[in-house]
């Protein structure tokens, strides 16, 4: 098992390190869910983000319903020209 950071990046040569981000955006079947305050995996080289178990357990129940949001924001969407 790997350790939650500090390993190495599965793209480059780089090292995986804990970043708190203000908001992550992920993409879920079902749409799309933004946590706030989460602790990710990013690639010290080249960006690459990484996310623990716990982190899409946790998007994975927003977006089926299971857990309730904080709140709900309206995104707006439009065509590309």
């Amino acid at each position: 098992m790997k350790k939650q950071f500090g390993y190495g990046c599965e793209f480059c040569s780089g090292i995986v390190k804990g970043k708190r981000v203000d908001r992550e955006a992920f993409k879920h079947k079902t749409g799309f869910v933004i946590l706030e305050q989460v602790l990710i995996g990013v690639c010290d080289q080249c960006g690459s983000r990484y996310y623990t178990a716990k982190t899409l357990k946790r998007v994975h129940a927003i977006a089926s319903g299971k857990a309730k949001p904080t709140r709900t924001q309206r995104v707006p969407v439009a065509q590309a020209v």
